[in-house]
């Protein structure tokens, strides 16, 4: 399995690398290379917010919990398409599980505080999977978050409104808010996102 490290701890990532040799991991890579395409990218929020992985669409993507808060990690984990969430806690043994199951297609979230957020909003199901948030839903929030109006957002999608109204409906009722304002509150935290 090809695994890029890209993470802003580049002692936590150094760690995870040697780990990773020692373990005989088939091909890992601690920064982007254009002849490798990596099947799992793990990153943090920092790198995750930075990048979001456009080179690699294919991949699946691991976030790392550094200590940012259950608050960032659920806004990373709704708003961009992550399969799962690792806690530095976790044993080193968990790690080649995760990825693991991970590269098969699994959902993998190691962080008591997150998954109890994720099941009382209704967003993760007791069995781990993620609930109503399509492809396309995910497209939606991110335009949302980008501030586009239900006309643009069709225009960019080449939808009727009318169909991204729905896909709005649906949305808030999955992720259990009223308005924009709180679905873009839960979708990121726009400080950290904007460029300085």
């Amino acid at each position: 399995m090809n695994i890029l490290i890209d993470l802003g701890n580049q002692l936590i990532a150094e760690a995870i690398y040697q780990f990773l040799i020692t373990d005989g991991a088939d091909r890992v890579m601690k920064s982007p290379a254009h002849d490798f395409l990596p099947e799992v990218v793990l990153v943090d929020v920092m790198t995750a917010k930075q990048s979001l992985l456009t080179p690699y669409p294919n991949a699946k993507i691991l976030v790392i919990d550094s200590g940012e808060g259950t608050e960032k990690l659920l806004s990373i984990l709704l708003s961009h398409d992550i399969q799962g969430v690792l806690s530095t806690q976790m044993g080193l043994h968990l790690l080649k599980k995760a990825l693991t199951a991970v590269s098969k297609g699994q959902i993998w979230i190691d962080s008591d505080p997150l998954k109890a957020e994720l099941e009382d909003g209704g967003v993760l199901s007791k069995k781990g999977t993620i609930k109503g948030i399509t492809g396309r839903h995910q497209e939606v929030i991110e335009y949302i978050c980008e501030g586009l109006s239900n006309k643009e957002i069709a225009q960019r999608l080449g939808l009727s409104v009318y169909t991204v109204k729905a896909h709005l409906n649906r949305i808030f009722r999955k992720l259990r808010v009223n308005n924009r304002s709180q679905l873009m509150a839960l979708a990121f935290d726009r400080s950290s996102t904007r460029p300085a």
